[in-house]
This record gives structure tokens, C-alpha cells and sequence, in this order.
């Protein structure tokens, strides 16, 4: 049986092992594939497994032998569902492998707007602290999240395991979902309305699928809902955003700052807005590539795969 991996680089780079994949038959793992090699690579396959390598209708029509997609993430966008589920192939991703992680670093980049840790670790290297005629300084205010209201948007496991940190900082929590859920164990915590949650919010923390109601869902009038003092957190989808109407809000002031993983192309082109902004800290969609999780991941795709092999189809997403 010939197995072919599409683009493994980001999973593993080269730290993990591809062993128990290649006892399941010829297997071959690219770094990366183009659009233009894609059916070349493919269309002897009978098990594909991609990331992001887009897999389209032109181009599973033109992969014969194809019996499995397997997914290395959660989202499966970049597979035609409607085009596999008529040809009966699964399309098998993995639902939850990064939550701890993702939750991790929202409170990384709350912690780096509101402590600003780089910033003072760079100015001790740079002598500030020798030259100081005082036992410490800070080069700007300093912000406690004790007391402060967070406002989650989307209460999946992550938007769930998010509320529970906050919770252990002695935080309020907000939180809108669309439709209603039951309430966790948790003191200080309530469902809301959206306006209600913008305007009481100190932290906005987006943790909501992309869908044609979430898509740009943070626009200028969203902003203009926010506290001025608030600061936006997008460990989600970057398409969430509309970054034009962000950059213009962080460059006006009407809102603190902003940290996010995602950005609505990735990487990102050299003209987003978002880059020219000081007071938007942004990291290259990392949340999921911790070590463990990634291991994870390649645990999950393995056992999807493993079990459609033997007749027993888990995790397919149609």
C-alpha cells in the first residue's frame, strides 16, 4: 500500500519518527508539496495524509487508487469534503490533540502585553539595570491580571480550558457562544451577549471556529465596542479579523494592544497591516508546535490511519 504524506516539515521537522507509518506500507513523507506537484506525488497513492497542501476536486479527481485522506490538524477546509464523501473516502483529521497548548499561549501573549517581559529582559542585556541608580525599573505600566475580565468568544474545550486559567488568576470571565451551553463550575463566570462582552471585557480572547458568521467578525465596529484599555488575543483563525480595520484601531488608540498566532495568510505577505503596528505582538502560528503536541498529533493521525486499515473508520469528518 503506498502512503504519502504531503507536506510533514511543520509536524516534524525532524524531532519525531515516521516509524510506525512505515510499517504500514511504502510510505513517503515530502517536506513540502506545491499545487503544481501535487497529483505527480499522489496518483499512486492509496493513502494521502495532508496539512495544508490544498486537495481540491480537480485534484482528487485525478487520484484513481485514492481509499483514505488522513488530516495532520483539526480543520479540514483544505480537503473537498463534498467530493470525498460522494467517492466514499474518509477524510479523517484529529479533533482535539492541542488544547492545553493553544490555552498556553493565549496567556503568553497576555502575560507579554501586560508584563512585557521581553521588553525589560532586552533593556537588563543592554546595561539599563547596571546604569540604574534604583533597585529595579520599568520602562512602561505594568498590569495585573488579578481583578481583570476576560471575555472568551466561543467556548469549545480551548475557549473551556481558557476560562479555567483565567479563573486560577482571580479573573472574571465573560463569555458568547451562539447558542446556548451549560455553564462550567467556575465562580465568576457568566454567558453574555457579544456587545455585552466587548464593552465589559479587559481581554478579548477569540477561541471560534471560522464560518461565514465568525469571518472578519472583528471589524471596526466590533472594535469600537471595546474598551479602550482592552487588548485582543487571536489564537483561532486569523480570517477572523479584519486586519485593516485592527491595525487602524491599534495605530488610533482605540484599543491597547493586540497579540495574535494566526493571520488570515500565513505566512504572512510583507504589506499586512498588522506588522507595522508596535503594539500588536505576533507569533507564526505556533501554539500547536510544542514538542508534546505535535508528538500528539502524529499519535492521533497514526491511530486514524491504523484503524481504517483495519475496517474500523474513526474521527472521519463527513
Amino acid at each position: 500500500m503506498k502512503i504519502v504524506m504531503l507536506d510533514s516539515y511543520t509536524t516534524n521537522p525532524g524531532d519525531l519518527s515516521w516509524e510506525d507509518f512505515e510499517k504500514l506500507g511504502d510510505f513517503t513523507a515530502y517536506d513540502r508539496t506545491s499545487a503544481e506537484l501535487t497529483v505527480e506525488r499522489a496518483k499512486d497513492a492509496e493513502i494521502v495524509i495532508t496539512n495544508k497542501t490544498l486537495l481540491p476536486k480537480s485534484v482528487l479527481e485525478k487520484l484513481p487508487k485514492l481509499k483514505y485522506i488522513g488530516l495532520l490538524s483539526t480543520g479540514y477546509n483544505v480537503v473537498d469534503i463534498e467530493y470525498a464523501k460522494e467517492k466514499n473516502i474518509p477524510v479523517c483529521n484529529v479533533p482535539t490533540y492541542s488544547t492545553l497548548a493553544v490555552a498556553q499561549l493565549t496567556f503568553a501573549l497576555i502575560l507579554e502585553i501586560y508584563n512585557r517581559v521581553a521588553l525589560h529582559n532586552d533593556a537588563v542585556h543592554a546595561g539599563e539595570w547596571a546604569n540604574s541608580s534604583d533597585f529595579c525599573f520599568w520602562k512602561t505600566p505594568l498590569i495585573e491580571l488579578g481583578g481583570k475580565t476576560i471575555g472568551i468568544i466561543g467556548f469549545g474545550k480551548i475557549g473551556n480550558a481558557v476560562a479555567k486559567i483565567a479563573d486560577a488568576f482571580g479573573m472574571n470571565i465573560l463569555c458568547y457562544v451562539p447558542r446556548k451551553k451549560e455553564a462550567p463550575a467556575i465562580k465568576n463566570f457568566k454567558f453574555v451577549s457579544l456587545d455585552e462582552l466587548l464593552r465589559g471585557s479587559d481581554i478579548v480572547s477569540l477561541h471560534c471556529p471560522l464560518t461565514p458568521e465568525t469571518e472578519k467578525m472583528v471589524n471596526a465596529d466590533f472594535i469600537s465596542k471595546m474598551k479602550k484599555n482592552a487588548i485582543l488575543i487571536n489564537t483561532s483563525r486569523g480570517a477572523a479579523i479584519d486586519e485593516d480595520a485592527l491595525a487602524k484601531a491599534l495605530k488610533n488608540g482605540d484599543i491597547l494592544a493586540a497579540g495574535v498566532d494566526v493571520l488570515s495568510c500565513e505566512p504572512p505577505k510583507k504589506d499586512n497591516p498588522l506588522l507595522s503596528c508596535d503594539n500588536c505582538i505576533i507569533t507564526p502560528h505556533i501554539a500547536w508546535a510544542g514538542y508534546e503536541t505535535r508528538q500528539r498529533l502524529v499519535s492521533i493521525v497514526y491511530d486514524n490511519l491504523k484503524s481504517f486499515l483495519d475496517g474500523k473508520v474513526q474521527n472521519n469528518v463527513w
